[in-house]
């Protein structure tokens, strides 16, 4: 048992409980470790105002605990909003912050509630000028980094030198001006990006606010911030201490939020897959499982990830070995040359820190189904401590 009673689905006897309640294979969430890593978050980030970030798990188990922390959320989508809105969340929580967006997306964002877009170009602003008296804006600004997983202003972002511009065109045509936003890309390796563009949008929040282009009083730092796979990274106090440092010296006035995805998801969730045959090929053993790169291990793919894997077959010796998926597709292997016991159908496989961009971007290629998603430790009211498929 963990602390306050709660289980650890992570644990071996647990996870081949769920295993033989559920079957396989399994998304299990932690809903426990999801409120370890936001209150770590909040506490590297102090007076920072986290929104959760949808897209890498957008899960109803996620997004009511985070909910009961009093986390608050980005969405990017129609989806993702109609996702939130059944789920209860107040629009007040929530920012829209796709920068590319259909004019019925605005629509359904504001019949919403949801109030608060992103923009990062001139036609983009253009946009909300038939809804400029009830939507306010954010711009986005790109700071390129090579260095991080996902450059995410390779596609999205204007230039510093072109944010007052845009600013000035909002101005002009009615459209309320909260402040900037930013994202350094997914997965950052140190926190000096998100410290230059800290300290040059500072700088064109006083610029806009001289000019009265607007209130400018919010400043959206994005996410990106790293967690472990098959490499440690630094501890979030200390990865953040240079972000806070920059933070510290804005004005009083300005509003920070961020947009935090893996950091609070990933580490949360674990995939389970089952060995449904095996072969020797090239004097190595290869074992198939239930699920792989179409499914669960989808990360792979798009997300450039590398999860921890590990058999739950103690003991024997160890030997190199190709992990692959259930489709027929020749692409579909997670791992090649793990060292793992020899195995037999029915064994059990476990991922780690597979909660972000893993079943979210899963498909049912080949007819295999998705995993199942299992939530642990969800609470819920009255009825405690609940496990929810």
């Amino acid at each position: 048992m963990s602390k306050a009673g709660f289980i650890d689905p992570f644990e071996p006897r647990e996870i081949r409980r769920l295993v033989a309640r559920y079957g396989s294979p399994l998304l299990v969430i932690d809903c426990e470790r999801i409120r370890v890593q936001y209150r770590r978050l909040q506490k590297a980030l102090p007076g920072v105002q986290l929104h959760y970030a949808l897209k890498p798990l957008p899960h109803p188990a996620v997004i009511r605990t985070l909910a009961a922390l009093g986390s608050s959320f980005d969405l990017a989508t129609t989806g993702e909003v109609r996702l939130v809105s059944r789920l209860g969340i107040e629009p007040q929580r929530c920012i829209h912050t796709h920068p590319i967006k259909r004019d019925q997306d605005i629509r359904n964002t504001l019949a919403a509630g949801v109030t608060t877009f992103v923009a990062d170009n001139p036609d983009e602003v253009r946009k909300f000028r038939p809804y400029r008296d009830r939507a306010e804006l954010l711009l986005r600004v790109s700071f390129r980094s090579p260095g991080a997983v996902s450059d995410l202003s390779r596609k999205f972002g204007c230039g510093p030198e072109r944010a007052l511009e845009l600013a000035r065109l909002a101005a002009k045509l009615g459209i309320s001006l909260r402040g900037f936003s930013f994202h350094v890309g997914s997965q950052a390796p140190d926190p000096l990006k998100h410290v230059e563009a800290i300290e040059a949008c500072a700088g064109l929040l006083a610029e806009a606010r001289r000019a009265k282009l607007g209130r400018c009083d919010t400043l959206d730092i994005g996410g990106g911030f790293p967690i472990d796979y098959l490499q440690r990274v630094p501890d979030i106090k200390r990865f953040c201490a240079p972000i806070r440092q920059a933070l510290a010296q804005l004005p009083a006035r300005v509003r920070v939020i961020a947009e935090p995805g893996r950091y609070i998801v990933g580490p949360a969730a674990i995939s389970v897959a089952t060995v449904m045959g095996r072969a020797e090929r090239g004097g190595l053993w290869w074992y198939y499982l239930d699920d792989g790169v179409y499914g669960s291990y989808s990360g792979q793919m798009y997300d450039h990830g590398h999860y921890p894997l590990e058999s739950l077959k103690q003991g024997g010796e160890r030997h190199a070995s190709v992990l692959a998926g259930p489709t027929c597709d020749s692409i579909d292997v997670i791992a090649e040359n793990v060292l793992l016991p020899k195995l037999k159908p029915g064994d059990l496989i476990v991922g780690r820190s597979t909660g972000a961009y893993t079943w979210a971007s899963a498909s049912e290629f080949n007819f295999f189904p998705k995993a199942t998603v299992v939530s642990v430790n969800e609470v819920l009211g009255d009825r405690g401590t609940v496990e929810e498929v």
